[in-house]
C-alpha cells in the first residue's frame, strides 16, 4: 500500500531521483540501478520519421501515401505546363502519337470502355451493392463511401470541362478539327469509375486473391482504354497520361477518407459494444 499523505512527499536518503542518474552510475534516466527495463515500451526507441506504430513522435502519413498524392500531382503540372507552351515533351508525344495511331474497330471498342453510358451504370452496380452489404452488416454510416465514390464521380466533368476549356488543345490528324481534347475526358472517366467500383468491393471481398484480382482487372481495364484512345486517334497520349494523374491524385484521396471513416466507424462500434 502506497503512503497516503496530505503534504508532498520529501526526499528520504539513499533514494534517486527518478530524471537523474542512476545510483549505480548507468546514467539511465529512466532507472535508479542499470538493470534493463521492464516494459517493452521503455526499452523502445522512438521512431524519428513519425511511421505508424511507433512511439511519439505522433505517427504521420505514411511517405508513400504522400508520394501518391503529391507526385501525379506534380506530373501532371509538368505535363499541363509542356502542353500550354509547346515544350519539348510535345514532340515525343506526336512521335508516340505517330507511331501508335492506327484506327481499327478493335480500339474503338477499347475506348468506348471509357464511355459514360458504359462506366457509370457499373460504378452504380457497385454503389448499391456495397451499400446493401454494409447496412445488412449493420456498418457505421453505411451510407457514406457510396455517397463519396459518387460524388466524387460527379467531380470529374466539373474538372475536366473547364481544363479542356482553358487549356483549348488541338486533336490528332485523325480526327476533326477542333480543340479541347486536354486531358481526356474518357481516361478520367473510366479511371475514377473503375477505379473507385474497386476500392469501394475490396473490403468485401475475403481471400487475398480475389482481392489482387479486382486490382489487376481494374488496372488492365484502364490500360485498355488508354490505349484504345491513342490507338484509335482519340487523343493523344499526354492527354491520357494527365488525366490518369490528375485521377490517381483523386482516387487516393477517395481512399484516404474511406480508411478515416472505417476507422472511426470501427471505433464507434467498439464504444458501443462496450
Amino acid at each position: 500500500m502506497g503512503d497516503f499523505r496530505p503534504w508532498p512527499p520529501q526526499l528520504r536518503p539513499g533514494r534517486a531521483l527518478a530524471h537523474t542518474t542512476g545510483a549505480s552510475g548507468s546514467g539511465s534516466p529512466h532507472r535508479s540501478d542499470s538493470r534493463p527495463p521492464q516494459t517493452p515500451r521503455g526499452g523502445r526507441r522512438s521512431d524519428l520519421i513519425g511511421r505508424l506504430g511507433t512511439t511519439p513522435p505522433v505517427p504521420g502519413r505514411p511517405t508513400s501515401f504522400l508520394l501518391l498524392l503529391g507526385l501525379p500531382a506534380l506530373l501532371f503540372a509538368l505535363i499541363t505546363w509542356q502542353v500550354v507552351s509547346n515544350g519539348l515533351l510535345l514532340r515525343v508525344d506526336r512521335r508516340v502519337s505517330g507511331a501508335l495511331a492506327h484506327p481499327d474497330r478493335f480500339s474503338e471498342l477499347l475506348a468506348d470502355l471509357g464511355n459514360v453510358q458504359v462506366a457509370v451504370p457499373l460504378l452504380v452496380v457497385a454503389l448499391v451493392y456495397v451499400a446493401w452489404r454494409s447496412r445488412a452488416a449493420g456498418a457505421y454510416r453505411w451510407w457514406l463511401p457510396p455517397l463519396a465514390a459518387a460524388l466524387l464521380m460527379a467531380l470529374v466533368p466539373a474538372l475536366i470541362v473547364p481544363l479542356k476549356e482553358l487549356i483549348d488543345r488541338p486533336g490528332t490528324p485523325v480526327v476533326p478539327p477542333g480543340t479541347g481534347y486536354y486531358p481526356s475526358g474518357h481516361t478520367a472517366t473510366a479511371a475514377v469509375a473503375y477505379g473507385s467500383a474497386t476500392l469501394l468491393l475490396l473490403p468485401w471481398l475475403r481471400t487475398t486473391y480475389a482481392r489482387r484480382a479486382l486490382l489487376v482487372a481494374c488496372a488492365v481495364v484502364n490500360l485498355a482504354v488508354g490505349f484504345g484512345l491513342v490507338r484509335r486517334g482519340y487523343h493523344w497520349p499526354l492527354d491520357v497520361v494527365a488525366s490518369w494523374c490528375l485521377c490517381t491524385v483523386l482516387l487516393a484521396s477517395l481512399r484516404l477518407f474511406l480508411v478515416r471513416v472505417g476507422l472511426r466507424g470501427g471505433r464507434r462500434e467498439c464504444g458501443k459494444s462496450a
